[in-house]
C-alpha cells in the first residue's frame, strides 16, 4: 500500500471527484458511515458520546456521522466550532444544515465565540473532527486548551483521519501536549506517514483505514516515497518451488557468528535461515562454537575461525551466495580487525547486523568499506551508536534515508514497523508482528531469514522485504501458543516455516 502525503491525498480526493462521478458529500458520507460504524463498536450501556466538528471537512464528516448516528436513535452532543460566525466551508455548512433540518431537536451548539466546556468523562465517546489533515499550523489559543480538555477527559476518543493538532506528515518540532489523544484513529482511505513513528503511538492510539473508494487510477499513477508491505505483497514476490528442484538451487549462506559465551547468536541466526529455506548454511565461528552448533542445528555446517574464543579473522572459502556478518561475534580489536579486513577484500552485498554495527560504531571509516546494496540491521541504539544521537524515530528515518542515499546501502530500521529504508529514497514499512518479537535473539534470527533469502537469489531489497515480513508474522504464530510475554528467539525461528507455509509456500 502506497503512503502518500496529506497535499497528494487531497489531489486523489479532487481528482476522483472530476473524473468518477462522485461528489464531495458522497465521499464524506463515506467517511461518515466509517466513524458512525466505530461509534456503535464502542458503545455501552451507559456510554454517552459528544461530537467536536471544525469548520472545514473534517467538521463535515464530523456533523455527517452525528446526522447517521441520530437516524439510528443515538442522541450525541454536536458541538460545531464557527469561530467568528463565516468560517464554515460549503460542505461543512451543508451538513450542519442536513442535520438540523433532519433533527431540529438535536443537541447541537454551534460556538461562535464562547465555548461552555460540557462535561465529559470516561463514559463518553468523543469524536474529533476538529482539524484532521486540513492543518497548517501548531495549534495556539483556545483549540490548543480544548485539545487539552479533550485529552484529560477521560473519554474514548475516536479523532477523524488524524488526531487534531498532529500533522499527517511530519512533526518534527511537535509539542505532544497540545494535541489529541485519541483512542482510536481513522484514517481516510490512507494510513499516514505520522502512524509509523514511535512517539507519536500515544496520540494515534490504535488506527484504521476507512475505504471511501477513491480513484484506484489516480491511486496507481500517484508516485510515492513511502510503502507498507502488505501480505498480498509479500505472495506475490515469493517465488514457487518447482517439482525437481534441489538444495543447489537454493543457494548457500555464510553466516560469521557468535564468540564464547554468544553461540546462542550463532544458533538463532542459523535456525532462521535454515528454515526459510536455504540450500545450505554453514556457520563461521571461533572453535569453541563447534560442539554447541554441530549440536544444536545439525543441519548447519561448521568452519572454524582461527581462535578459540574470539573471530580473528574472517574468510569466505567458498563461493557462498550470501554473507551474514555480526551476530554475537562481539567488538575485540582482532574481531574489528577481521571485519575491516573483509570489507576491503568483499565487493558483493553482505547482511551486517549486531555486533558487526557496534564494530563500525567503534571505527566509523569501517562504514566506507561496505559494499554496495549491502545490508545493515540496526535498531533504534545500534543506529544511533554509529550515525549519531538522534531525538525520535521521526529524526532517526530522515537520517537513515541521508545515509542509504549517500553509501548506497538498504538500511532495515528494526522497530513496531520496522522501516526498510533504499537508496533510491523509497521506505517500506512492515505490516506484520507484534510486541512477542521484543526479546533477545529475535535480531538474530531475523539476520539468517534475510541471508537466507539473498542466498536464494532475490536482490537485497527484496531479500530484506520478505525477511523482515515473515520474521514479524513468525513472531505472530510463536505468540499465538505462548503469548506474548512468553515467545522467545527460538520460538520465532521455529514458525518461519509456519509463517511461509500460510502464505501458500
Amino acid at each position: 500500500m502506497k503512503i502518500f502525503s496529506s497535499d497528494q491525498i487531497r489531489e486523489i480526493d479532487r481528482k476522483t471527484i472530476e473524473t468518477e462521478g462522485v461528489t464531495s458529500l458522497q465521499l464524506i458520507e463515506r467517511v461518515a458511515e466509517g466513524v458512525a460504524v466505530e461509534v456503535v463498536s464502542r458503545l455501552k450501556a451507559n456510554s454517552r458520546i459528544a461530537i467536536f466538528a471544525g469548520s472545514g471537512n473534517n467538521g463535515a464528516d464530523a456533523l455527517m456521522a452525528a446526522l447517521m448516528l441520530y437516524e439510528q436513535g443515538y442522541k450525541p452532543e454536536v458541538f460545531l466550532f464557527n469561530i467568528g460566525g463565516d468560517k464554515l466551508g460549503k460542505d461543512c455548512a451543508t451538513c450542519r444544515d442536513r442535520l438540523l433540518s433532519a433533527f431540529p431537536e438535536a443537541d447541537f451548539t454551534e460556538v461562535v465565540k464562547q465555548f461552555n466546556r460540557p462535561h465529559l468523562d470516561r463514559n463518553y465517546i468523543v469524536v474529533d473532527g476538529l482539524f484532521g489533515t486540513g492543518l497548517r499550523e501548531a495549534l495556539t489559543g483556545g483549540f490548543r486548551e480544548l485539545t487539552k480538555f479533550i485529552s484529560d477527559s477521560g473519554a474514548t476518543v475516536i479523532s477523524i483521519d488524524m488526531p487534531s493538532g498532529m500533522f499527517a506528515d511530519w512533526n518534527p518540532n511537535a509539542v505532544t501536549r497540545n494535541m489529541v489523544h485519541a483512542t482510536v484513529t481513522l484514517g481516510v482511505q490512507f494510513p499516514h506517514l505520522a502512524f509509523f513513528f514511535a512517539e507519536n503511538a500515544p496520540i494515534v492510539g490504535e488506527w484504521k483505514t476507512i475505504d471511501i473508494g477513491l480513484s484506484a487510477r489516480e491511486i496507481r499513477k500517484t508516485q510515492a516515497a513511502f510503502y507498507l508491505i502488505e501480505r498480498a505483497d509479500v505472495k506475490r514476490l515469493l517465488r514457487p518451488r518447482a517439482p525437481f528442484s534441489s538444495k543447489v538451487d537454493f543457494g548457500s549462506a555464510l553466516l560469521v557468528a557468535g564468540s564464547y559465551g554468544m553461540m546462542g547468536a550463532a544458533i538463532l541466526a542459523a535456525r532462521g535461515c535454515l528454515r526459510s529455506g536455504v540450500g545450505k548454511v554453514t556457520v563461521f565461528s571461533p572453535r569453541c562454537g563447534y560442539e554447541s552448533v554441530q549440536t544444536a542445528v545439525p543441519e548447519a555446517m561448521f568452519a572454524a575461525s582461527n581462535s578459540d574464543i574470539t573471530i580473528g579473522e574472517i574468510h569466505a572459502s567458498h563461493p557462498y551466495t550470501a554473507i551474514a556478518i555480526g551476530p554475537g561475534i562481539g567488538t575485540s580489536e582482532a574481531t574489528t580487525n577481521a571485519l575491516e579486513k573483509f570489507l576491503t577484500l568483499h565487493d558483493k552485498p553482505l547482511v551486517l547486523d549486531a555486533d558487526a554495527l557496534n564494530c563500525i560504531a567503534r571505527r566509523q571509516t569501517l562504514l566506507n568499506h561496505v559494499p554496495v546494496h549491502s545490508i545493515l540491521t540496526p535498531h533504534a541504539g545500534e543506529f544511533d551508536r554509529i550515525f549519531g544521537q538522534q531525538p525520535n524515530s521521526e529524526a532517526r528515518l530522515v537520517k537513515a534515508i541521508e545515509i542509504a542515499r549517500m553509501h548506497n546501502i538498504i538500511i532495515v530500521l528494526k522497530g513496531h514497523h520496522t522501516a526498510i529504508v533504499r537508496p533510491d529514497g523509497l521506505v517500506y514499512f512492515n505490516s506484520s508482528g507484534s510486541p512477542a518479537l521484543a526479546t533477545a535473539g529475535s535480531g538474530d534470527v531475523l539476520t539468517g531469514v534475510i541471508a537466507s533469502f539473498m542466498a536464494q537469489g532475490y536482490t537485497p531489497e527484496i531479500a530484506a522485504l520478505l525477511g523482515v515480513y515473515i520474521h514479524g508474522m513468525a513472531g505472530e504464530l510463536a505468540s499465538e501458543t505462548f503469548g506474548t510475554y512468553g515467545v522467545t528467539a527460538t520460538d520465532i525461528a521455529n514458525n518461519v516455516g509456519r509463517a511461509l507455509n500460510s502464505l501458500g509456500y
